[in-house]
């Protein structure tokens, strides 16, 4: 018991309504969503402004990399500030300062080299940021609410996706790159405002000060946390598989030119696919399946997050990709699962180096395979790049969800059966 982890969550399912009567839980959710809509804004008004300025798709492309890169780089490390100082504090600093540099981006005169290091700053800013708010969500919502409230912050994260895929486009050509950069800017401050009013204050999770040497103590002590325990090493292991089925994303430039009368439209519609199927999935998967079976059910949903792309190598008609890529998008709701089984096994001490650990490597197999996709699609084409990422996918998926039919039976119990008792004969039952 004194293991200092999280609660264990309930059986009990719970529901949309009562995740956002929590007060703090609102204010982390409208501060998240002003975020990702100004990041969106962000993310497209850069491409557009940087292929205006040099008409140079490499450039576009470094400075869209940049994106990426930050928090591989930094972002095991600065993720520790989460754990050594209060959460709140950190994400407040990270939004105001993060306001500042994207502010001083929106400046028409400033020079390329300049705007690529404030990208690279400002992106970095977003590993402790998002560390921070991961950790603190835990303590925020409890039980089932915590999966339920992942559910609602994923559908957001996705949302926002699909409509700035679909949209952003449309709004920068009405008011400019400089100025969906000044929005972004105003988004990050208004963010910061909600945080300050809508959370309590809490303490630093560790009594240590916030040194470099803490930092990378902090980072190989959270190391030694994750990869040294089976059971987390599983889990983050099933969270970095996103590697594998995102690729599509990253080709559907490509991938929409092998259609007759392709247009920006096409690939609109491919990158929009994943997300919006994943918004499926997860309202489906938190509001209609028990906690417990949402466990049983990691094994096979990884692996439908992965087996419906090996259709690509079937080269099917545009209506028939949108339909598997977001069956795709469907499968990979197990993350909700995977998430809330990691939070229940990680010291809340740890759990924003644990937090900053896993997505640092998501993001980096997100971005290296992606390089890698897009290198062997010149050579192969989209289709059977993406078909070989579905195989890949599905057999690293399989060998997971063998070894995780070998351990959840003792994560059901810990987690959902804490009042069960191993006593006299109920000890050979079980």
């Amino acid at each position: 018991m004194g293991t200092g982890r999280h609660r264990r969550p309930s059986e009990e399912q719970a529901t949309y309504r009562e995740v956002f009567a929590v007060p703090e839980f609102r204010a982390l959710w409208l501060a998240q969503a002003l975020s990702y809509i100004g990041d969106q804004l962000a993310q497209i008004a850069l491409a557009v402004l940087v292929y205006q300025r040099t008409a140079d798709p490499l450039m576009t492309a470094i400075v869209y990399a940049l994106t990426y890169l930050p928090p591989i780089v930094g972002g095991p490390v600065l993720s520790g500030l989460a754990d050594l100082f209060p959460r709140r504090t950190v994400m407040i600093v990270c939004d105001l300062t993060r306001c500042g540099l994207v502010a001083l981006m929106a400046w028409q005169a400033m020079p390329f080299g300049v705007l690529c290091g404030l990208v690279f700053f400002a992106v970095l800013l977003g590993a402790p940021f998002t560390a921070a708010r991961a950790a603190l969500l835990p303590d925020v919502l409890e039980g089932d609410k915590y999966v339920a409230g992942s559910a609602i912050n994923n559908m957001t994260h996705q949302g926002t996706q699909t409509l700035g895929f679909l949209l952003g486009g449309a709004i920068i050509a009405v008011v400019g790159s400089y100025q969906a950069l000044g929005i972004d800017a105003v988004t990050f401050a208004l963010s910061a405002v909600i945080l300050l009013a809508g959370l309590r204050r809490r303490g630093a999770p560790r009594n240590q000060g916030g040194d470099t040497l803490s930092l990378w103590r902090n980072t190989r002590d959270g190391a030694r946390l994750v990869f040294g325990d089976p059971l987390l090493r599983s889990l983050v292991s099933f969270a970095w598989l996103c590697a594998f089925y995102v690729l599509p994303e990253g080709l559907a430039a490509p991938y929409a030119a092998t259609f007759p009368g392709h247009s920006p439209v096409t690939v609109g519609l491919l990158m929009s696919a994943m997300p919006t199927g994943m918004v499926i999935g997860s309202f489906l998967f938190s509001k209609f399946v028990r906690p417990s079976n949402r466990i049983r059910l990691m094994g096979w949903m990884s692996m439908l997050a992965c087996a419906p792309l090996t259709g690509a190598a079937l080269y099917p008609p545009l209506w028939t990709t949108l339909l598997l890529w977001g069956l795709s998008g469907v499968g990979s709701a197990y993350q909700l699962a995977a998430n809330a089984a990691f939070v229940a096994n990680v010291p809340a001490t740890g759990r924003g180096q644990a937090f900053g650990l896993a997505q640092s490597g998501i993001l980096a197999g997100q971005g290296l395979g992606i390089l890698a996709g897009g290198a062997v699609a010149q050579v192969l084409g989209p289709q059977p790049v993406v078909a070989l990422a579905g195989v890949a996918g599905l057999s690293v998926a399989a060998v997971l969800a063998l070894n995780w039919t070998q351990v959840r039976g003792g994560i059901i119990a810990s987690m959902y059966e804490p009042e069960r008792q191993v006593t006299g004969t109920s000890a050979a039952a079980c």
